[in-house]
């Protein structure tokens, strides 16, 4: 028998979609609702919790974005990813800002959406757990206490920030981080339009922990958005080449 990934909260106008993502889902092995809209979602979200909801940026009456703000108010704890427009980067970004856990542009792969929903649900339950002493993705392994880096067997020299930057995208592994979340984590809240400041340390982190930084593996750009780590060794880890959006 099929055991449920999580519960899943599909939020979108368009009832044929509602029905084939509710089909393709159940099949996946998540339980899922439905609602047409961010109103009906809001009063869903507040009777019944959700591990993780499907929410598009493009809706009548609340917009996507408003909507998810107020469910990340609600219901703090839920998975969210938003379905955005291919051409709208900006949208992205306003979803990230809004409280969204990651993106999905139209049109998609099923197989794209669950790993997303699947790469979430696996964040949001490791937050509920203590923080490891060590993080490894790959060949790297990341000793927080220490604040030492290897890779397979060498030790990797890194400056207090190139660490701190690393560590953190490490502890999101998975999720799309944008430039001023990056900036204000690591470099204080009075950072966030230093691009080429947070580009120059993310060419110098690769130089050191990727095989070919041209190509990298563990951390990936996310375009107009910002940079997403990626555990190359994670077959559902989103950013996987063949789960590009078609």
């Amino acid at each position: 028998m099929l055991q449920p990934h999580g519960s899943v909260l599909v939020v979108d106008d368009e009832a044929a979609l509602r029905k084939a993502l509710r089909t393709s889902l159940t099949a996946s092995g998540f339980t899922v609702e439905e609602a047409s809209n961010g109103e009906e979602a809001l009063g869903t979200v507040r009777t019944q919790p959700f591990d993780l909801i499907l929410l598009d940026i493009n809706m009548p009456g609340i917009s996507g974005i408003d909507a998810c703000r107020r469910i990340r108010g609600i219901s703090p704890h839920s998975g969210i990813v938003m379905v955005t427009v291919r051409d709208l980067e900006d949208d992205k970004v306003r979803a990230l800002e809004a409280g969204a856990d990651d993106y999905v542009t139209k049109p998609f792969k099923l197989r794209e959406l669950t790993a997303r929903l699947k790469a979430v649900l696996r964040r949001t339950r490791v937050q509920d757990a203590a923080e490891p002493e060590v993080l490894q993705a790959g060949a790297l392994k990341l000793d927080l206490r220490r604040r030492l880096l290897w890779r397979g067997e060498d030790e990797i020299r890194l400056s207090p920030t190139e660490f701190d930057l690393l560590a953190f995208m490490m502890k999101n592994a998975g999720a799309p981080l944008t430039h001023v979340k990056l900036l204000r984590t690591i470099w204080g809240p009075e950072y966030g339009g230093e691009l080429e400041y947070l580009r120059s340390y993310v060419r110098m982190l690769r130089k050191k922990i990727e095989n070919n930084p041209a190509e990298p593996e563990y951390i990936l750009t996310e375009p107009w958005v910002g940079y997403r780590f990626r555990d190359p060794t994670d077959p559902d880890a989103p950013g996987t080449p063949d789960l590009e959006s078609e």
